[in-house]
């Protein structure tokens, strides 16, 4: 999990991008937990707080600019 203070030293394509990284790592995720293979299911949440963070973040930079 990255830190909010990393995340807002990141430029808006580099948010753009890990946002891009997190939606796919979440999908994978939901499919080990449908299958019943995923054993921390923690992680699910995490990568969920995470997106929004970078959400925030983004919308705040397109209303700043």
């Amino acid at each position: 999990m990255v830190k909010t203070k990393d995340l807002r030293a990141m430029s808006l394509d580099e948010l753009e991008d890990k946002l891009v990284q997190n939606k796919k790592e979440q999908f994978n995720l939901r499919i080990q937990q449908s299958t019943g293979q995923l054993t921390n299911t923690a992680q699910v949440r995490k990568v969920r707080k995470e997106i929004a963070q970078i959400n925030t973040l983004i919308s705040e930079r397109k209303k700043n600019s």
